[in-house]
């Protein structure tokens, strides 16, 4: 992946020089010296689009100017970097709005509710709405607030999406999904999935039982707007962003660049303290997640790593050879079923304790899902037997 070859010619490494927001002088330097004449452009922009990192490459290309013989870049392509950074910072700043517009009905109810990710991302780290593209808001809340969090959405314009099947959709099914799964998604008349309400960060079999009390317990606040916005800790959202980057296999460059600016973000006065992170992540049995993700911020998209994060991945000799091995298919974009067989092995490779493999393949196999619960209507009392259904159903597709 750093072949001199790859680096005049590939566009995903041109990308990933680029998924910076503040490019150090070695970057420019490097950005400068590209064979920029060699790449096929609309192959760049859809893989910058794919990547998430589309308005962060733009504005960094056009910030550069010109390159190393004086030639700017093609007026087509430098059209549609600004109309992209531009449209996504329109949309981001409609998301900003919106988002304030909920807290401030959440506050009025006195009910709380954590929103990380999207716009307080996007602000925290990179300092600029247009820099970092997302499709939503989310929302961490306690379970037990779901019900208030759900109508309190009704009576501004939002209703649950329909990602699951309105047959069998009801109070009972919900207090299940409550037990079983993490998030719920809700449309409004602007659009589908524009907000989703998390009283976890994983569904149950992922067997993390990071408890979003806990993170809320330890949030501070941040500047937002013309107020302040509650916000995870620096330790929590590193954890949380490590934790989210893994769950997708990290297979979009823009997940590794949110690492590698919390990294830089809490480089100066404001710092993290590491040993609480690692402390963190050993209890929760998601060292080897962290140092994957480490691995993959320092070698691909070259950003610098604490010397306690370089020591978690000496720990642990499969780091490196799963890095490698992510590094690899996020290069050529591989993407997953995530209802896979192959999805499944890949992470129960990222935990490190037998006793947490074990207790992700009992609940995989045990806790049921949309699908399970489509398969067959059963009324609550007898819920317990949809272990039942979804044991057949997996048995069906590995014999298929």
């Amino acid at each position: 992946m750093s072949s001199p070859a790859l680096q005049t010619e590939n566009g995903f490494e041109l990308l990933c020089a680029l998924a910076n927001s503040e490019l150090s002088r070695e970057r420019r330097a490097r950005v400068a010296n590209w064979n920029l004449s060699a790449l096929d452009w609309s192959e760049v922009i859809r893989l910058a689009e794919y990547h998430g990192v589309l308005p962060l490459a733009a504005r960094n290309l056009i910030e550069l100017g010109r390159v190393k013989d004086g030639r700017r870049l093609p007026p087509e392509v430098e059209r549609s970097f600004r109309s992209a950074y531009e449209a996504n910072l329109r949309r981001s700043l409609w998301f900003a709005a919106e988002l304030t517009r909920i807290m401030q009905h959440f506050e009025r109810l006195q009910l709380r509710a954590l929103p990380y990710k999207g716009p307080v991302l996007a602000q925290s780290l990179y300092r600029d709405l247009g820099l970092r593209s997302f499709s939503d808001l989310d929302f961490l809340i306690s379970p037990a607030d779901f019900d208030r969090a759900k109508q309190t959405l009704a009576e501004i314009g939002y209703r649950p999406s329909g990602e699951l099947d309105p047959a069998v959709e009801s109070p009972a099914i919900e207090r299940l999904w409550l037990r079983t799964g993490y998030e719920r998604s809700f449309d409004s008349a602007d659009g589908k999935n524009l907000v989703e309400l998390q009283w976890a960060l994983l569904p149950h079999f992922y067997a993390v039982d990071l408890r979003v009390q806990d993170l809320m317990a330890r949030a501070g606040k941040t500047v937002f707007g013309e107020g302040e916005v509650p916000c995870l800790s620096p330790e929590d959202s590193l954890l949380v962003l490590c934790l989210h980057a893994a769950k997708h296999l990290w297979t979009r460059l823009i997940w590794l660049s949110d690492i590698a600016e919390t990294l830089r973000s809490y480089s100066g006065i404001q710092t993290i303290d590491y040993s609480l992170v690692f402390s963190r992540a050993r209890s929760l049995g998601i060292a080897r997640i962290l140092g994957v993700s480490f691995w993959l911020v320092k070698n691909v998209v070259r950003a610098e790593i604490p010397k306690s994060a370089e020591e978690m991945i000496a720990a642990d000799p499969r780091v490196p050879t799963l890095g490698v091995e992510f590094a690899e298919r996020l290069a050529r974009g591989a993407s997953y079923d995530f209802q896979s067989t192959e999805y499944f092995r890949l992470i129960l490779k990222l935990r490190e304790r037998r006793a947490d493999r074990l207790r992700y393949l009992w609940r995989l196999v045990w806790t049921p899902g949309p699908g399970d619960v489509a398969a067959v209507r059963l009324p609550e009392a007898l819920f317990p037997l949809y272990r039942i259904v979804r044991i057949g159903r997996l048995m069906r597709k590995l014999v298929w």
